[in-house]
């Protein structure tokens, strides 16, 4: 992080400006929506400069720079198209250890001006740290769209109960769950229709109205580690959990995008690793629901596709704990579809089935039968550390062993690695060619099509900022 984010209290507090044209203007009239008290020195001035010192909101000093006008400032900005002059103010400030911006000059500035969107008193600040501040403000018309206008009347009036809050309800988590069932309620719909009154009547009943903290558990699946391909619930219920009780196969860029501030507990399992047993799992969301928090039991992939939300579920059930499922794209489709791998195709495939290949144990073997007809895709969850013995299986029950076979490793996920061959190479390229869990096997005619159809990391995808805009409901 090159520069620290700050928010700054500008007002009555001086700032220079030196240079009277354009891009001093620009600078000067954010600098005074935020309340300072400008010096501005150029030897012409833009007319607008001329204006504000007429209304008193700037001091015009006609002439040039020198370091003596620095004395007793906050900020400079070197805002001229001599870059001569600008280095000047720059080494004269830097000397002084105050703090300067150079405008189109990243290396000579101790400050930086973000892209705003105002949502007064809502501030949202992007900036690439000077680097490419254009794509800030790309990215600042896209947020401004999605970000309505009553955010800053909501913040107001969140504002003037919040000393009422904090004495009501003890502890942040208390307050946080407070809050949020107010920005689900209809107080945010009455200030959308412009209707203060009733909004700011509501959240005071709100408020008076006893409303014990109930947990619950939200059963969610993160997908096979693309965050992109997180369902916008997904994200909504990762923001607002006390606690995340996430798997190993949860990827770290998707835990990135948790709520900084809640607790994480991972519970994975994992080849030759420590793991939770499942029954503990269980007991914990139950100990942690009927501690008030809102859990978030976070699953790589879908949760009701080998990852046993189903057990979690049965277990809260006696406990009448309140619950719902999240659907998450299973690795089967995410990592097949990122491999270039279509799981039916017509000419080659009327059926797929979902394999696990770590069961219970003492459980009942695997229909062998049924997976090695013909014309099918399989994908085998869980399949590396039992590769030899489903190659033996299939091919012992009538498979041909010339079945074209893919080796999917980190599906979705930058270091994504295919590795294809056929069923009677199954083992040894596993072993050959050192895979690692997370690892899915797709098995079938189907993966004939891969050298073709494959994609991810290869071509080009459309840009990012050509697509069309999807507004937020």
């Amino acid at each position: 992080m090159q520069y620290l984010p700050l928010f700054v209290k500008l007002t009555d507090k001086p700032v220079l400006i030196v240079g009277g044209g354009s891009v001093a203007l620009r600078k000067a009239g954010t600098l005074l929506s935020a309340g300072a008290r400008l010096t501005v020195v150029a030897p012409d001035f833009a007319p607008e400069f001329l204006q504000w010192q007429q209304q008193g909101k700037a001091e015009l000093l006609p002439g040039f720079f020198t370091p003596q006008l620095l004395d007793g400032k906050l900020l400079v900005i070197a805002a001229t198209d001599n870059d001569e002059v600008n280095a000047a103010v720059y080494q004269a400030a830097t000397e002084r250890n105050m703090l300067v911006n150079t405008v189109d000059d990243q290396p000579k500035c101790g400050f930086i001006f973000p892209s705003i969107i105002d949502r007064n008193p809502i501030l949202i600040a992007i900036s690439s740290f000077g680097t490419a501040p254009v794509l800030a403000r790309r990215l600042r018309e896209k947020l401004e769209t999605l970000l309505p206008q009553h955010l800053g009347p909501l913040a107001e009036l969140v504002g003037r109960f919040r000393d009422q809050v904090k004495a009501k309800f003890q502890g942040f988590a208390a307050r946080r769950q407070f809050w949020e069932r107010v920005f689900d309620s209809d107080v945010v719909r009455q200030l959308e229709a412009n209707r203060p009154q009733q909004a700011e009547q509501q959240l005071a009943e709100m408020l008076q109205s006893e409303q014990p903290r109930q947990g619950e558990v939200w059963i969610v699946g993160a997908g096979p580690g693309d965050p992109e391909l997180l369902t916008l619930k997904a994200l909504q219920l990762m923001q607002q959990a006390d606690v995340v009780v996430y798997d190993y196969l949860v990827s770290p860029q998707i835990m990135e995008l948790v709520r900084r501030d809640a607790e994480r507990i991972c519970v994975g399992k994992k080849a030759g690793a420590h793991s939770v047993p499942q029954q503990d799992t269980n007991a914990l969301l139950v100990q942690l629901a009927k501690q008030g928090n809102k859990v978030c039991r976070l699953k790589g992939g879908d949760p009701f596709i080998f990852g046993r939300g189903g057990e979690e579920i049965e277990a809260l059930l006696p406990e009448q704990i309140p619950f719902q499922v999240v659907p998450g794209i299973t690795a089967a489709a995410g990592c097949a579809a990122y491999a270039g791998i279509p799981l039916t195709h017509r000419d080659y495939a009327q059926s797929v089935q979902f394999v696990t290949g770590h069961c219970r144990k003492a459980g009942d073997e695997p229909d062998w039968y049924s997976m090695s007809r013909p014309h099918q895709t399989l994908a085998i969850y869980m399949g590396i550390l039992k590769a030899a013995d489903i190659q033996q299986q299939l091919v012992s029950f009538g498979r041909d062993p010339a079945t074209p076979l893919a080796i999917i490793e980190n599906g979705t996920r930058r270091e994504q690695r295919v590795i294809t061959g056929t069923l009677s190479e199954l083992a040894q390229l596993v072993e050959q060619q050192q895979v690692v869990s997370p690892a899915l096997l797709v098995i079938g005619e189907v993966v004939a099509l891969q050298s073709q159809l494959h994609w991810f990391g290869q071509r080009p995808a459309a840009a990012v900022f050509a697509q069309p805009l999807t507004r937020l409901a």
